[in-house]
């Protein structure tokens, strides 16, 4: 039977606490009865075959799909729960999004605005979701395109940087709403090999300062050499999880063995 409930290790306060996830689309059930507890500053790498789940698990982690049955808590916060039949039931519209905001979500493709400067991108969630003044977000703003190392692009539109460089905004863009949590959803997997590195490179920043994060990935070297722990998912399912050590010496399961042999 996979194992379907991923736990931190013990002594880390839960940020992130999934229980019993189930997400279908018509007939089509892509997450069976997912669960997974992220403790405060860990990096999870979720990773796996396309069509697995990884993608759809962190998009109902942060509400841009609903789930189906099963409960989500962000910082002990409910942001759904389980009632009578096992159906999920969310919190208020405005709940909802306070909770979200919580969590920074980088995707694969972008998603910059492409009429507006980098430094436009980055100050525009800030100022229109938490009202923040442009005095006030704007050096914040610069700080973190300094950290990404694109403070010298601030005034350049997305159409005149690297696929890499848009990567790097994208991440700056997230950490400007402050969140505690960031998830990836492969961030690199639209990038030349030459240009996936300096996204990486700011990724370890950002486990090395302890932002927790939950990073859905092919880059099984990130896996390897930066998550604390990886789960390794499978039919909408969590069919392995453990220290990232541990998993890349001698993973447990056939189907995880068989996953690595392709990969590495």
């Amino acid at each position: 039977m996979p194992n379907t409930t991923s736990n931190p290790p013990s002594g880390r306060p839960v940020m992130i606490e999934a229980r019993g996830i189930v997400k279908s689309f018509g007939p089509h059930r892509v997450l069976d009865r997912v669960s997974l507890t992220l403790g405060q500053g860990e990096v999870v790498a979720v990773i796996g075959p396309s069509g697995s789940g990884k993608s759809t698990f962190l998009r109902c982690l942060n509400h841009l799909e609903t789930i189906d049955e099963g409960s989500v808590e962000v910082e002990g916060e409910v942001m759904a729960r389980a009632v009578e039949g096992g159906r999920s039931q969310y919190a208020s519209d405005a709940d909802v999004r306070r909770i979200c905001r919580k969590m920074g979500m980088v995707f694969q493709s972008f998603n910059l605005f492409p009429h507006m400067t980098v430094l436009q991108n980055v100050i525009e969630a800030p100022i229109t979701v938490k009202g923040m003044a442009r005095a006030e977000i704007v050096p914040k703003a610069e700080e973190l395109l300094r950290k990404v190392g694109l403070l010298n692009k601030r005034d350049n539109y997305p159409g005149r940087l690297s696929g890499g460089q848009k990567q790097r905004v994208a991440i700056a863009r997230a950490l400007a709403m402050e969140p505690d949590i960031m998830l990836f959803d492969e961030p690199t997997s639209a990038l030349d090999p030459e240009l996936t590195g300096e996204v990486l490179r700011t990724m370890k920043q950002l486990a090395d300062e302890r932002m927790t994060m939950l990073v859905v990935t092919h880059e099984m070297g990130f896996a390897r050499e930066v998550a604390h722990r990886v789960i390794f998912m499978d039919e909408g399912r969590i069919v392995e999880e453990s220290p990232s050590a541990e998993f890349f010496r001698a993973p447990q399961h056939a189907r995880s063995r068989e996953f690595l042999a392709h990969m590495l």
